[in-house]
C-alpha cells in the first residue's frame, strides 16, 4: 500500500531508478535496475520509483517488472500518464503507485485518472509545482501529493516555490 508506506514516524524516502533526464542527459548506466532497487530497499527506502518513459528518461516497463519481482516494498510507475490504459499497464507490470502530473492534465482528466487508479488498487502520487496545482490536486481527491520544484518548461529548479 503506497499510502501506508509513506505514513508514520520519521522521514520516508522514495528512491529512483533513472538512467537519464532531459535536464542532465545520461545519468547512470544501470545494467540491473532490480539489483539497484534491492540496494535501495536494504538501505531503508519506503518506495522505489521506476522511470518507464523511454525517449527522455531511458526507462521501460521491463524495468518496472524486474524491480517489482525483486523488492517487497511499494513500486511507483513514473511516466507521463495521461490515459487510463497507462494505469492498467502500470498495474499489470506490478506498480503500486502511479505518477499523475497536475500540469499535464485538465481537471476532469485528473479527477478521472485518480478515480480509475484507486479503483484498480493503485495509489496516485499527484505531482504539483505551485500552490494553484496543490488546490487542484486536493479538489480532485489526491491523497498523496509530491512537490516538484523543477519548472517543466524551463527545466530550472526553484526551491523557493513553497
Amino acid at each position: 500500500d503506497g499510502v501506508a508506506a509513506l505514513r508514520g514516524d520519521g522521514v520516508k524516502v522514495i528512491c529512483e531508478v533513472k538512467r537519464s533526464s532531459p535536464s542532465k542527459g545520461a545519468l547512470a548506466a544501470i545494467a540491473d535496475p532490480a539489483a539497484l532497487a534491492a540496494d535501495y530497499e536494504a538501505g531503508g527506502a519506503a518506495v522505489i520509483s521506476v522511470l518507464t518513459e523511454q525517449r527522455r528518461f531511458g526507462g521501460s516497463l521491463a524495468d518496472l517488472e524486474a524491480v517489482r519481482a525483486r523488492v517487497d516494498i511499494p513500486v511507483l510507475r513514473k511516466d507521463f500518464i495521461v490515459t487510463s490504459y497507462q494505469l492498467w499497464e502500470a498495474r499489470a507490470y506490478g506498480a503500486d503507485l502511479a505518477l499523475l502530473i497536475v500540469a499535464a492534465l485538465d481537471q476532469a482528466a485528473l479527477e478521472s485518472l485518480i478515480e480509475r487508479a484507486e479503483s484498480i488498487g493503485l495509489t496516485p502520487l499527484v505531482e504539483v509545482h505551485d500552490e494553484d496545482e496543490v488546490e487542484r490536486a486536493v479538489d480532485a481527491g489526491a491523497k498523496v501529493i509530491g512537490v516538484n520544484a523543477r519548472n517543466l518548461k524551463t527545466l530550472k529548479v526553484d526551491r523557493t516555490t513553497f
